[in-house]
């Protein structure tokens, strides 16, 4: 996993380390790891950083501080260095070392056109402690980074981009764009989730010693490949189809056959031994032809119907795909959360608990699936701002509502109640998954996921990995092509994909 602290647990051990090193140990350790990284941006061999433009953007803080003492460093290897220093000041000892290592100095006021010449521009305006976008004279040097990034300077960023929340990833105005970020001692939960995730470019953690100091739980955490791998059930020697898992999945309606299809199949490849879909005639014709496999009861047109009673044994249900919101939709899904079995309620059934506020919380094991419009109506405020600060508003949904909350996006994020373990934050997707019907599918195999016995956290943060790294897959250029760039994709195409993501696990 890559762990995620907040500002608060990373001052508090850099104060705990700083208490047993000499003065200026902690600058020299980051300004000699983001020299590195700047160093190999501007070549494979040493010699090439000889003679490269190089524009470091330094606050009055400590990020300046790091800045110019690595700004340093690059002009003793021959780099052609100028320091721009708005405000109040910059770091004294920062500008002694890049002076005395033949860098120069500059004022805001006097940039004489040097961004626009840079290879290579390090932003080091505000640390960790900033909030809000940045203000004049600071919004305008992020302006004029960005135009020579455009123009194909590489732009790094010191801890994080200067106009970044590090701690939920907001960006309330102005803020700097990186291609990489190098940040110290532990990754901040704002450089995983967009928006500021969007702004950090490729992450690079520079160690420098906090491990042992970092006293507070994670934030956020981030799984790669090899977490997800140990996270899913494989089946044994004495598995059969119950010991597996059954998913019951109450999907689908006449007018939407495709919500039943989509996420019958993403059940289907998520490994449950048994998928049992509850749906209407219409929907149920068509699962029948493409998910044979699938057991079907077609629900009556009957208030008084026993939906539990009808369906089967079943270890777990997701409720909600296409399945209606009118006064029967209603009672079934009421039926299944009057159950003591997991559930994953999307889609309708989310608009369904918004109307109906006293269907949660329940006390078995609950995971909600919402986009951020949805979550907005759950927790009654504006899908903009859901949207702007992810991870704040899933934490709040999951303690108001009491269930772990899968809020999906540019960033998936899952937040569990009372943050009873760190936010899980999805890495992988693409922009094609902005498709009809791919949140069905995404339904259906953390459901399975749930059958199979994972908590609704880790049902919720494996099944976000799959689907995101299955619309990669389906996405990606032909193998005997691979210069042509991706292609659109529709939901379809991610359930196909889906035994390639599981294998390549």
């Amino acid at each position: 996993m890559r762990e995620a602290y907040q500002v608060a647990a990373v001052r508090a051990a850099e104060r705990a380390l700083m208490e047993l090193v000499p003065d200026g140990a902690l600058m020299g350790r980051a300004a000699a790891g983001l020299a590195s990284v700047c160093a190999s941006l501007l070549g494979e061999y040493p010699g090439h950083v000889y003679g490269t433009r190089i524009v470091v953007l330094a606050g009055s803080g400590d990020n300046g501080g790091d800045a110019l003492y690595a700004g340093a460093l690059l002009a003793r290897r021959g780099a052609s260095v100028t320091a721009i220093t708005p405000g109040s000041g910059a770091h004294p000892g920062g500008t002694a070392a890049l002076r005395a290592a033949g860098g120069r100095i500059q004022d805001g006021a006097r940039q004489e056109g040097v961004i626009g010449r840079a290879d290579l521009i390090i932003d080091g305006l505000l640390g960790i402690g900033g909030r809000g976008g940045l203000r004049e004279p600071f919004a305008g040097l992020a302006q004029r980074a960005e135009q020579a990034r455009q123009a194909g300077a590489t732009v790094v960023a010191v801890d994080l981009p200067s106009g970044i929340d590090a701690d939920t990833g907001a960006v309330d105005g102005p803020a700097v764009r990186a291609d990489v970020t190098v940040t110290f001692g532990a990754i901040k939960p704002g450089l995983l989730i967009d928006p500021g995730a969007g702004h950090a470019g490729t992450v690079e953690l520079v160690d420098i010693g906090l491990g042992p100091y970092l006293k507070d739980r994670p934030a956020a955490a981030s799984p790669q490949r090899h977490d997800i791998s140990e996270l899913l059930p494989r089946p044994g020697p004495e598995s059969d189809k119950y010991r597996r898992g059954v998913l019951g999945l109450l999907a689908g309606s006449d007018r939407f056959t495709g919500a039943a299809l989509l996420s019958a199949g993403g059940a289907v490849h998520g490994g449950a031994g048994l998928v049992r879909v509850v749906t209407a005639q219409a929907a149920a014709a068509l699962v029948r032809q493409v998910w044979p496999e699938t057991v079907l009861t077609v629900y009556p047109d009957d208030p008084d119907w026993d939906l539990i009673g009808s369906v089967g044994r079943v270890q777990a249900w997701v409720a909600g795909p296409g399945m209606g919101t009118g006064p029967d939709a209603v009672a079934r899904l009421t039926a299944i959360l009057g159950t003591d079995l997991p559930v994953l309620v999307d889609a309708d059934g989310l608009t369904i608990l918004s109307q109906v506020k006293e269907l949660l919380p329940r006390a078995a094991p609950t995971l909600i699936t919402p986009h951020a419009g949805e979550l907005s109506r759950l927790l009654g405020t504006d899908g903009r701002s859901v949207e702007a600060r992810r991870l704040e508003h899933a934490q709040r949904a999951a303690d108001q509502l009491g269930v772990t909350v899968l809020l999906k996006g540019s960033t998936t994020v899952i937040a569990s109640p009372a943050e009873s373990e760190p936010a899980g934050v999805n890495p992988t997707g693409t922009p094609w998954l902005a498709t009809a019907g791919s949140g069905d599918v995404l339904s259906g195999l953390a459901g399975a996921l749930l059958a199979q016995g994972l908590a609704p956290a880790q049902a919720g943060l494996a099944a976000a990995y799959l689907h995101g790294l299955a619309g990669r897959l389906a996405a990606a250029p032909a193998p005997e092509n691979p210069d042509s760039g991706e292609a659109p994709i529709g939901a379809s195409d991610l359930v196909r994909a889906l035994p390639a993501a599981f294998r390549s696990l």
